[in-house]
């Protein structure tokens, strides 16, 4: 029995590594891309629906079939002000007002992908969830934010793929 060769890539990519971006165009015909700022964790989920399709062939085993995916983003951000005019960031405060909105005004178009360029990158539309953390006189300001997914998550050509990465991102 031969040894397997040990995998070339030995570097652990780092978390940070994702971009959060919102379109503030608000469904125009040309996106306008803007980075929300002050993420501090990032999760991206797709979550499948499995259902029983199990016959009298299988068996005696469990079949089972995916007929649903849903995606979600939940992130938690530093609360972004200007340090002259203290006015909220934009992007920040889109999704705000979009998690208080009914109809079309409740939905926000995001896209994010891996700063780095690797092809993990991905676009869709979304509802918002915007928990503020509250905390003690010391604390920082800090939002939980779920992006709910409606309809699919599309894949996207990476913004930065082919661009070298900064110092410090992988």
């Amino acid at each position: 029995m031969s040894t397997p060769t040990p995998p070339a890539e030995t570097i652990t990519a780092l978390a940070r590594r994702y971009r959060l971006e919102l379109d503030m165009s608000k469904d125009g015909p040309t996106p306008s891309w803007v980075l929300v700022p002050g993420v501090t964790e990032f999760t991206p989920k797709v979550e499948a629906t499995q259902q029983d399709v199990s016959t009298y062939d299988s068996g005696g085993w469990t079949e089972q079939a995916v007929t649903m995916l849903a995606w979600s983003i939940e992130t938690t951000l530093a609360h972004r002000c200007h340090p002259v005019t203290g006015a909220f960031n934009a992007a920040q405060e889109m999704l705000r007002k979009a998690s208080m909105a009914f109809g079309a005004d409740s939905y926000v178009r995001v896209r994010y992908y891996d700063r780095n360029g690797q092809p993990d990158a991905y676009q869709g539309t979304a509802l918002v969830t915007w928990e503020p953390d509250g905390g003690k006189a010391e604390d920082v300001d800090t939002v939980k934010v779920t992006l709910t997914g409606s309809g699919p998550l599309a894949e996207i050509t990476n913004p930065t793929a082919g661009v070298q990465p900064k110092g410090g991102t992988s």
